[in-house]
Parts: structure tokens; sequence; C-alpha cells
């Protein structure tokens, strides 16, 4: 029997237990009607939310569970029982957090009485203790009084304030430090009704190593102190192309440690004048120091002095007849005045703050927002960046009634995501001197920013000069991204319509097609990994992708291997799916042909789940894209959806997703075992460093096998009882 069919049997049951365990009608109009005819409150809170909760509440918890009972009645006649009762459990779940709510407005209002009026954050709870928004404010009592004195009606704000079942209040001493705590929380509970930033602050630098001789490299990660950063800069390709800068104009190294202290003879780099050789004593003199200096300089943007430094050097050589090394010096002034001409910006405006500027410009449109951030640093532009906010419709509407004086003029859009990203983004990150928007915002963030970075910083909205210039570069590039993404956006839902039509699917809602995608990857039999991959929304959800160890079959039995994954997966799915807690893929790709798609019919069968929903990717003549056909489990006859076609195209997609996925757990998952570092990780007190160190020293773990207590209790760090329980465990 199929899973819908399943569902549709029993479903009667499912909807006599909804129906038995739903708060009783009666109930609930007593329960409202008790709140309704409490003692009324003198304070005007009480009142007008009394007002609200006959207004609004009530009526919205009503609605909600008639909703529910319609929804209950119409599925046992439907062919979509599953999805049906998927719907009715978020319906009351909805319904039951909103009763919850309710229950406790009357201490929840008590407690809004009694805050203080001074600077603080708030946060809202619901029922399930999950944070609904943050907020700050100058006036903790009149702004959070504000959300309970009027009837927000079936806005966004009303359904926030519906479910508000508790708060929590933080008491700070400025307005700025409420700004900066604010955004603190933000990132950290991820609230519903705020304006969210991906956290993607791993910014790439440029490293100049603290060593004699010292090395310029592409750095991300934590800073130690003994090299030198500079940046950040907006993408890898932007520190690259300065690396090759610095290679072309001062010459300075870029090859590992171990490489440099172990050559015997200059490299390539030498030969073609992009390094000065100082692996070898004929490139160790003064001049490599010289060139390091100047390209901190140059780096650290005091351009003008590199090059007046570097004229007066020349014309001495000059003057003592040393005319080939003037010429070098000649060489590097010309690449650097070459390189200046190039950059996006006035040299005579480049000095004091423009030195280090940050631009940011946003785009609304479509429902999406895009805040384009543009870097300045030393005076150059290296390029920009895009981001892409969450809830923007739900906080902008938030935050429109988020005001203690209603004759104050409310922030437009633009300048709330502006004002959020600013919040978020330099939490963690160095704030230059100069902030240049394409909006204005709110003067107490360059307050706050202040205080937080330890130097004045100005955020100015209307530039001049070559800042401006700057602001209409950054204007543009945040239209063109935005534009980039919703044409994205747009291409992917003509993709997944253009499949749920080639396969004729039964979809309700376009929007919620879910297809999950399984691969098995081994290098012959060794190491088997399972991955199944989620697309949905339109768009790849890698937060919900899995990896499976699998264990107990034949190496190289990709048919068992398969077996096992869609087992493992599928046997948990339909017990959460009974409890109406989860939902089915409205599809299931497999990687393989005919032997995949018995495996899968085989598991679907035994688990009584639909075989249509299973479809094998079999590759085409010669293996090659584009000639994919496509296997049905439920006897139908295979289909070719044709090279050009948007359905294949996606199927191609989330297959080579399945098949990178899959792959990448595999090479890791053989590197640990053939490496054996995941035995030493099993050892108490061994951590990445110390592995590290001691598969260096011994050059593997078979080496550290074959050391002795002492051999290894002579690796710096390691005590004798550390390598005696090392040695035990490798034996």
């Amino acid at each position: 029997m199929g899973c819908k069919a399943h569902f549709a049997a029993n479903s009667a049951c499912y909807w006599q237990e909804i129906q038995r365990r739903r708060p009783p009608e009666a109930a609930l109009a007593q329960a409202v009607r008790g709140y309704a005819e409490r003692p009324k409150r003198n304070d005007r809170i009480g009142t007008a939310q009394s007002r609200s909760m006959k207004g609004n509440e009530k009526s919205r918890i009503k609605s909600l569970l008639q909703t529910e009972a319609g929804v209950a009645n119409s599925a046992p006649d439907s062919g979509n029982a599953e999805r049906a009762l998927i719907e009715t459990a978020e319906i009351k779940r909805v319904a039951e957090i909103e009763q919850a709510a309710l229950d406790g407005r009357e201490r929840l209002l008590a407690e809004v009485a009694a805050l203080p009026g001074m600077p603080g954050v708030y946060r809202y709870f619901d029922a399930q203790d999950q944070v609904l928004y943050v907020g700050k404010a100058k006036h903790l009592k009149k702004r959070v009084s504000s959300y309970f004195q009027k009837d927000h009606g079936g806005s966004r704000i009303g359904m926030m304030v519906a479910r508000i079942a508790r708060m929590e209040t933080t008491v700070v001493r400025t307005e700025s430090e409420a700004l900066l705590l604010e955004n603190n929380l933000i990132k950290a509970l991820n609230p519903k009704f705020n304006i969210l930033f991906r956290d993607d602050k791993s910014y790439p630098y440029l490293k100049l190593s603290g060593q004699t001789y010292p090395r310029i490299s592409y750095y991300r990660g934590a800073v130690d102190k003994r090299h030198r950063y500079f940046g950040p800069f907006p993408s890898a390709w932007a520190v690259k192309e300065s690396i090759q800068l610095i290679q072309k104009v001062f010459k300075l190294r870029t090859c590992e440690d171990t490489v440099f202290n172990n050559r015997s003879r200059p490299c390539l780099l030498y030969q073609i004048r992009r390094c000065t050789g100082p692996c070898v004593p004929e490139g160790q003199g003064e001049d490599y120091a010289r060139n390091v200096r100047n390209a901190e300089r140059f780096l650290a943007g005091e351009t003008q002095e590199v090059m007046d430094g570097l004229q007066v050097q020349m014309m001495a050589y000059a003057d003592a007849l040393q005319f080939e090394l003037a010429a070098e010096l000649r060489n590097q002034i010309t690449a650097l005045s070459r390189v200046l001409q190039q950059q996006s910006v006035d040299e005579n405006s480049a000095s004091g703050r423009d030195r280090d500027v940050d631009i940011l410009a946003v785009k609304l449109q479509g429902g999406r927002a895009c805040v384009n951030l543009a870097m300045v640093r030393g005076g150059r532009h290296l390029g920009d960046r895009a981001y892409f906010p969450k809830h923007v419709e739900e906080a902008t509407a938030v935050l429109l009634a988020d005001f203690e004086d209603e004759q104050q003029a409310r922030p437009s859009p633009e300048q709330q995501v502006l004002e959020a990203f600013i919040g978020q983004h330099y939490l963690d990150l160095p704030v230059p001197a100069l902030i240049v928007t394409s909006d204005l915002v709110d003067g107490a963030l360059a307050e706050a920013l202040s205080s937080q970075a330890d130097h004045k910083v100005a955020i100015q909205s209307h530039p001049r000069g070559q800042r401006r210039i700057w602001q209409e570069m950054c204007v543009k590039g945040a239209g063109l991204a935005l534009a980039r993404l919703l044409s994205e956006e747009g291409s992917q839902q003509a993709r997944t319509r253009a499949l749920v039509e080639a396969l004729d699917l039964s979809v309700p809602e376009l929007d919620k097609f879910r297809i999950e995608c399984f691969d098995i990857s081994h290098t012959a039999g060794e190491a088997t990994m399972a991955s199944c991959v989620v697309f949905e929304t339109h768009q790849m959800q890698s937060s919900q992708y899995r990896r499976y160890n699998i264990n107990d079959v034949t190496g190289g039995d990709d048919y068992a291997a398969m077996r096992q994954v869609l087992t493992r997966r599928y046997s948990k799915l339909v017990e959460a799916v009974q409890l109406g807690t989860g939902r089915l893929p409205d599809l299931v790709l497999v990687d393989g042909g005919r032997g995949q798609v018995s495996m899968a019919r085989e598991v679907f069968e035994e688990l009584g789940l639909d075989l249509a929903l299973i479809i094998g990717v079999e590759k085409g003549e010669g293996r090659k894209v584009g000639l994919e056909e496509l296997l049905f489990a439920d006897g139908r006859e295979k289909v070719y959806l044709g090279r050009d076609s948007a359905a294949l195209m996606l199927v191609a997609q989330i297959r080579d997703e399945a098949h990178r996925f899959a792959i990448t757990g595999m090479r890791a998952k053989r590197a640990a075992v053939r490496t054996g570092s995941s035995r030493l990780e099993d050892v108490a007190g061994i951590g990445p460093k110390k592995r590290a160190q001691l598969l260096q020293r011994f050059g593997g773990v078979r080496g550290v096998a074959d050391a002795s207590v002492d051999e290894i209790a002579s690796v710096k760090g390691l005590s004798k009882e550390l390598a005696e329980e090392i040695y035990r465990v490798l034996h």
C-alpha cells in the first residue's frame, strides 16, 4: 500500500485524536470571558490591552481553531491526507502558542507597567521560549508599552504581539550601549522579526610574516601578534591581486617556510624578477629589508612617500655610478606608477581618513534587499561584496511601529536595512574612520561605533569629490547584485516548474516542492560514504544535507549501500510523518541505473511508501552530460528530457551536488583511515596542534607508532605520561 493510501485509510483516527486534544471551544470562550471580566486596571496599558484582546487575539485564536477544524473535516476526503495532517498540526501549534500567550497576558502587562524609564534592550519570547524580537529603547516603559496599547489587527506586528508570552529586559547606561547590545543579541538569538544578515565575517587578509625575511601571503583566521595583517579585503581575488602587485613592485617572497628553509638555489620567481631570492646568501642583503619597509608603507596608504623615497635612492645610486641598481629602482617606480594609474582613486584626495573608507549602498526590490559593501584601504579601491538579509518585510513592518514619538519621522525601509547591517557587521570587525552610506542613518550609530573602536567614526551620506564617485559605484553595484539575485531566483523557479510539468507531478505549492537526492562514493570499496542533499524553496538547502557512513556491506557493493542509506533515512521519516512532525519529499532522486532503482523500490515497498516518488538518474551514452535518462520505480517508461531542457538542468544540478557532497566526505574519511589521525584524536590531551607536531616530526602515524616513548616525549609540549598514553593507543 502506498504512503498516501496508508494515511487515507487511517486518517479518521488521526482527526479524532486531533479533535480530542484540541481545547474545547467552550473552555476557550470561558478563558477569554474571564480575562475580559477581570478587575479593571487603572493604567492605560491594561485598558487598551483589554480592548485589544477582545477585538484581536480572541477572534484570531477562534479563527485558527476553526481553520483547523475545517482542514480536519475535509482531509479524509482529499487525496493529500499526509500534507493535510502536517498543516493541521501546524495550525494547532500556532493556536496553542497564542492561547498560552493569552493566558499569561495579565502577568506580562504587570511586568510592562513596572519597567523603568531608562535606556535598555528588550526581548520578546513565545510560549515555546523561541525569541520573536529584539529591540532597543531610550525609555523602556514607553517603548514596550506601545506594543500593547493598540489593536494591530492582522498585520505582521499583530501576529508578533499575539504570540508574546514573556519578555526579558536589560537596562544600560546610554543609547549607544543599547545599540551595541541589541545587535549582539540579534546575532546570537536569530529572532524571527528582526532583519538578519548571514554571519559571514571570515574576511581574507594580506599577511606579512614577522620573520627575518618576511613572507607575503593570503590569510584567513585568528590574528597572531607576531605578524602584520593588512585588510580586511572584500574577496580572495582582491588579496591575490595585491600579492601579485607586491611581487611585481617589491619582489617579496611568497614561498612556504618549508620550501624557503631548504632551498640551495633561487627558484623560478627569482629568474623572472618576481623575488629577490632571500633563500640564498646573494639575496639576503639590505635591499630585501628596504623592500619590506616600502611594501608596508604602500599597503598602509603612504604611496607618495614610498615613491619619493625610491626616487631619492635612485638618484643616490646614479651619483655613485651604480647604474644597474639605479635602473632596478627606476623599474620599481615605473611599475608602481602604472599600478596607481589603474586605481579608481584620486591621489590628491586619498589622504587622511580617505585612506580607509567603507562605502555602503542599499537597494530594495521584489521583497528582497541587497546591501553592497565596497572597501577602500590605503587609498586603493579593493572591490565590493553584496549581502542579502532575511526577514526584511517582517522586520520593517515591526520597526515602523517601533517609535516612542508618533510625530517623529519614520525611517524608510532602506534606512532600516542599512542600520541593521552597520550594527551587526561591525561588531567583530575593525571599523574604518569613515563610512559612506547611500541613505541617511541614525547618528547614534556613529557614537556607538566610536566607543567600540576607540577612535572617532564618521558616517556620511552626502559625500563630495572622490567619495561621491565611490558612492555612485557602490549604488550601481547594489542594483546589479540584486537584479542578478532576482534573475537567478526566477530562473530557479522556472526550472522547478519545468521539472514538475515534465514529470506531470501534482504539487499544490511550488514553493514547498522538495527533492532529496542520494549518491554513493568510495575508492575501490574503501571508506564507503552515502550522501543525501535537499532541494526546497527553489534552492539547495545545505543545512539539511546529511552524510551516512556505510557499514556491514561488501566493499564496492553500491546496491547494498543504497539500500542501507534509504532504509536508515526513511524508516525514521515515516515515524515522524505519522506523528505529524515531518514530511516526505515530493521526489526522491537516486544517482544510478536499474540496480539502484530496484533497491529503492524494495525499501519503499517494505515501508509502505509511494513508488512514484522514486526516480533514477541514469547516465547516457558515453556518460556524456545532457544525455541522462530518468528511470521510474513504478514501472513507467524511462524519459529523456532533452539536452537543453530546464528540467534536466535542475536534475543534473541536484545530482552533481549529491556527488560532490558524497565524494568530499569519502575523501575525508579515507584520509583519516589511511593516516590514522583519528586514532591520535582519541588520546586525551592531543589537540590539532600537538597532532600536527607529531605527524610532522615523525612523517605520519606509522612513524609515530614506530617511535619509542622517549622519542615521542622529545616533541615540544608532550609530557612523559602523555607520550606513554600515545604509545599505548598506537600499540
